[in-house]
């Protein structure tokens, strides 16, 4: 605080007092462990105040792996990897790196399909000043940073929530700057995908897209939220990895919740799958 000549001594240094501080000026403050409920407040409403002044009305969720890359970068690092194996062809971990390769250039064709979706979406919603299913992904790398891909492609608006983590993730550089947003707290970042979203749309991936998938259908399975079409991008990922008729056999999930969720594979198939559903301006309420 800048110093008033006029002051003494002893009214300087309560000016300069953490405890003169105003409140919402004061970081140590706010970073307490009781002030909790204040920055759960806070980053739930900062989100809803800036998608209101970009006229957002409704979202699609775009989920899937953050390691699934774009196909020339997946098709360089093959290469690279087979020349490296060339030179010395029986190393174990060239093999093993040219294998991991491979596999990651056929899953690139999961990065061209959300990035296609999100080009069609964009174009077809975001009509006459208005933002209706404007893409939202979790704000960064492979499937996510296709999906915003797609959108800056066209020239349309989308949405970004990153997450503060140990390790660095920046966001994508697709992402609308004025609706790119970073979050603490991984359950109000959650709140924020589904708040205003008319679908789900989960390409594969791992944990953290298991987990927004399974927590997304146990809210539609248990009527806390409106239902919304959720479609699974490539049924052999999803039936190889999820058994879900096992799950109705053991008696665990009823057979209508296998009618929660659809396979696509195809950006047409999913936009199908979403359109034939999406009632006029269906909105999820949280309750």
């Amino acid at each position: 605080m800048k110093e008033n000549t006029e002051l003494s001594p002893e009214q300087q240094t309560l000016l300069n007092a953490p405890a003169y501080k105003i409140a919402f000026q004061d970081p140590d403050l706010l970073e307490r462990d009781e002030l909790r409920p204040v920055r759960l407040l806070l980053e739930l409403q900062k989100p809803v105040l800036s998608l209101q002044e970009q006229n957002i009305e409704s979202t699609i969720v775009v989920f899937g792996s953050a390691r699934t890359l774009p196909p020339d970068v997946a098709e360089a690092r093959l290469t690279r990897a087979q020349e490296d194996l060339a030179a010395d062809p029986n190393d174990p971990k060239l093999n093993q790196a040219v294998r991991v390769a491979v596999k990651r250039l056929e899953q690139s064709a999961y990065y061209k399909t959300a990035r296609d979706f999100a080009r069609l979406v964009s174009t077809r919603c975001q009509l006459d000043e208005r933002c209706n299913h404007v893409v939202i992904t979790g704000g960064g790398p492979g499937i996510m940073e296709a999906g915003n891909r797609g959108a800056h492609d066209v020239g349309a608006k989308s949405i970004g929530l990153n997450i503060d983590l140990p390790f660095e993730q920046a966001p994508n550089g697709y992402i609308t700057p004025e609706l790119c947003f970073n979050f603490h707290y991984f359950a109000i970042r959650k709140m924020h995908f589904l708040m205003l979203a008319q679908a789900l749309v989960a390409f594969p991936g791992g944990f953290g897209t298991l987990d927004e998938l399974f927590e997304s259908l146990t809210l539609i399975q248990t009527q806390t939220v409106e239902p919304i079409p959720v479609v699974l991008v490539g049924r052999h990922f999803w039936e190889r990895i999820l058994n879900f008729d096992a799950l109705v056999d053991e008696g665990v999930i009823s057979p209508k919740d296998l009618d929660l969720f659809h396979f696509a594979e195809t950006p047409e198939e999913i936009w199908g799958f979403i359109h034939n559903e999406d009632p006029e301006e269906p909105k999820i309420e949280i309750k």
